[in-house]
């Protein structure tokens, strides 16, 4: 994401577009941005175009051949992490009979950041905004957040 300029938002139609995003703010933890989107078509075809069932599937074994594989960022906990959210996702979508719905749950954007950080694997403060920002949903103004969770 260049900064000074926002991420494009997108209208989730699936599972898949949430996984995605959450994904992108899985690598982008502790890496240059423009590293994570050069190798992101790569990463979006080592994962199955991120359909959820198919990455949810993925076991040890296929999480160590990603490891080797030159198109993702070879990180084994992201790769792992990609797998669980993918397997967390499922379950609170059957649970809350919908994600967006399970996105709603909170009264305000501190309460779902802490319900995202307990809930997901290598999802921070800034991965959080960044993922509810994209799929379209309520976050404070940027200069807000920044001022109160980028001390």
């Amino acid at each position: 994401m260049p900064t000074g300029s926002p991420p494009e938002q997108i209208k989730p139609n699936s599972l898949d577009d949430y996984l995605e995003v959450m994904s992108k703010a899985v690598f982008q933890s502790g890496m240059s941005w423009k590293v994570v989107e050069a190798k992101w078509p790569g990463t979006r075809d080592a994962f199955h175009n991120f359909d959820v069932q198919k990455v949810a599937a993925l076991d040890d074994k296929d999480i160590d051949e990603l490891t080797q594989d030159t198109r993702v960022i070879r990180n084994y906990r992201k790769l792992n992490a990609i797998v669980f959210n993918a397997q967390r996702m499922i379950s609170l979508d059957d649970e809350y009979k919908g994600f967006k719905n399970y996105l709603r749950s909170q009264d305000d954007f501190d309460a779902m950041l802490n319900t995202i950080r307990k809930d997901f694997k290598f999802m921070g403060p800034t991965g959080i905004y960044y993922f509810l920002y994209v799929v379209g949903e309520q976050v404070p103004p940027h200069a807000e957040f920044e001022a109160t969770y980028r001390k």
